[in-house]
């Protein structure tokens, strides 16, 4: 009996460590799909997950009947990305959302093959994702977050905001955002000339580099702040909304959450509706569809959020203008 039991064990384990067989899982009639996000595991990426599983429910992919999902977090981890999009494509999905630039770059390192959506991606042309939005060609396609010219949109902004604005920070980590001096900052510079306000490129790679940067900009009047789509940014946010709040700095973010969070306006893509959108193409590729035969999509609405609590805070006025455009004014 003791023999047979030990045998049952080793068989056991041997069948546990054998690699996943994606031709078994297409056998019983499930697709694997993997989620690879940047970010870390919390309330935010969660209700992303969220809204992708809903938007697979309605394309008729339900986890535990026809539909198995791989969610792996990176929390900012370049080395983590590349580990887990190896993983992913040992697992043999048969696609994989990625959100974020570096994230993409990872599983491209990884596969050339499997069928990979991105999300929260600014310039997947610069970055060497695709050969054309339109014709994207290989594995890879997606949705885009924001154009280049949304710093000059930005400029504008906080000179309505700031009628004595004279200095303007951009705000991003070249690890995690590789492609922002060639994409973002021609628009910024050019924007700074026409405004006659001093441009400054603040490069940071950890929460020192923030806090230098933000107490420079802080320390004489006329200072704003304009931060890109970044992983390390996000991550970050808590820190950067403190020090925005101490040095009385003006501040744009990209995504809702920083303005529910304290900061002062937030202007760009849904994050939670990219993942619902991206479930459109996860769902066609399932059904067979090449990712080459679909185009790159570019945003198609941009949301708004003022917190009026921290404007009263800053002692600025928010003019009825963009009152009047935002999707959100948060006390």
């Amino acid at each position: 009996m003791l023999a047979r039991r030990t045998f049952v064990r080793l068989l056991g384990g041997i069948i546990l460590s054998l690699p996943y067989s994606a031709d078994a899982n297409s056998e019983a009639g499930v697709s694997a799909v993997g989620v690879l996000m940047g970010l870390a595991k919390d309330e935010e990426t969660e209700a992303r997950a969220r809204a992708f599983e809903e938007g697979l429910k309605r394309e008729g992919w339900f986890v535990g009947r026809n539909l198995r999902l791989e969610y792996r977090y990176a929390d900012g981890d370049r080395g983590l990305m590349q580990t887990m999009a190896t993983e992913l494509v040992r697992l043999k999905c048969d696609c994989i959302l990625a959100q974020s630039t570096p994230v993409v770059a990872a599983l491209k390192k990884a596969t050339r093959t499997i069928p990979i959506v991105f999300v929260a991606v600014s310039d997947p042309i610069g970055s060497g994702f695709i050969a054309s939005l339109a014709h994207p060609g290989g594995n890879i396609t997606g949705f885009t977050v924001l154009q280049a010219t949304i710093t000059g949109k930005y400029m504008t902004m906080l000179r309505e905001l700031m009628p004595q604005l004279s200095r303007v920070a951009i705000m991003y980590n070249p690890e995690s955002v590789p492609y922002a001096r060639a994409f973002f900052l021609p628009s910024f510079t050019d924007s700074a000339a026409e405004f006659k306000v001093e441009p400054i490129v603040a490069e940071v790679h950890s929460a020192a580099d923030i806090t230098s940067a933000m107490e420079s900009l802080g320390a004489r009047p006329g200072g704003a702040l304009i931060t890109v789509p970044d992983n390390f940014l996000s991550l970050q946010r808590d820190l950067i909304i403190t020090l925005a709040a101490k040095y009385s700095i003006p501040a744009i973010y990209p995504y809702r959450y920083f303005a529910e969070a304290g900061g002062l306006l937030s202007y760009g893509m849904d994050a939670v509706k990219s993942f619902e959108r991206a479930t459109d193409y996860v769902s066609r590729i399932l059904r067979g569809a090449k990712p080459a035969d679909l185009p790159v999509q570019e945003p198609t609405k941009f949301e708004m959020a003022i917190n009026i609590r921290t404007a009263r805070s800053l002692g600025l006025v928010v003019p009825r203008i963009l009152l009047a455009g935002a999707d959100a004014v948060l006390e």
